[in-house]
């Protein structure tokens, strides 16, 4: 008589292998250590920089040309009334960027590298934006032995974000790389 009165809603595990059957997936939260990563593309390549060390993410606006500068700088801009460089990152990696358009970003950064006694800052520009995400430190994988030099260099690690890897970048790798080809 007992099993007449038992229901399949208020049979717990009919209700899980009914979830099962359906299709019906349960999110599972876990604890784990994550970082802060804002996602990039330049041309057809996926790469990060620690949200930490990217205070903003500009439009692409207007970029005034410096004379005499190295390559990579691209000009200055104007924010909030200060200054600020921007440095094409595609040129410091070694990747052509794609054509300017409207998905355009500088990215506003600061690393830890010290120039004249102050953490070196500058704007990064970048193709375009793809996302600003929380990524599981233990899915970030050595860098490969495969790449370029150039990238291999100024990589921390690699992750995959919807089937795509994504290169992380170290900031302040970039920012020697440069001062040393500005010099």
């Amino acid at each position: 008589m007992a099993s007449d009165s038992l229901h399949p809603h208020q049979d717990p595990l009919g209700e899980i292998l009914e979830r099962r059957r359906s299709g019906e997936k349960e999110l599972v939260e876990v604890d784990a250590p994550t970082v802060k990563l804002v996602v990039f593309a330049i041309g057809e390549r996926l790469q990060a920089l620690p949200g930490a060390q990217v205070g903003e993410i500009l439009p692409l606006s207007t970029i005034h040309f410096v004379p005499g500068c190295p390559p990579a700088l691209e000009g200055v801009i104007s924010v909030r009334g200060d200054i600020t460089s921007v440095i094409r990152l595609g040129d410091l990696l070694g990747i052509e960027h794609g054509a300017s358009g409207r998905q355009g970003a500088i990215l506003l950064a600061q690393g830890s590298l010290e120039v004249g006694g102050e953490p070196m800052r500058s704007g990064l520009r970048v193709d375009r934006v793809v996302d600003v995400l929380d990524v599981v430190e233990d899915s970030l994988q050595p860098v490969p032995d495969t790449l370029p030099e150039s990238l291999r260099r100024a990589a921390r690690g690699v992750f995959q974000l919807q089937e795509r890897s994504v290169l992380l970048l170290n900031l302040d790798a970039l920012f020697q790389d440069y001062l040393s080809g500005a010099g």
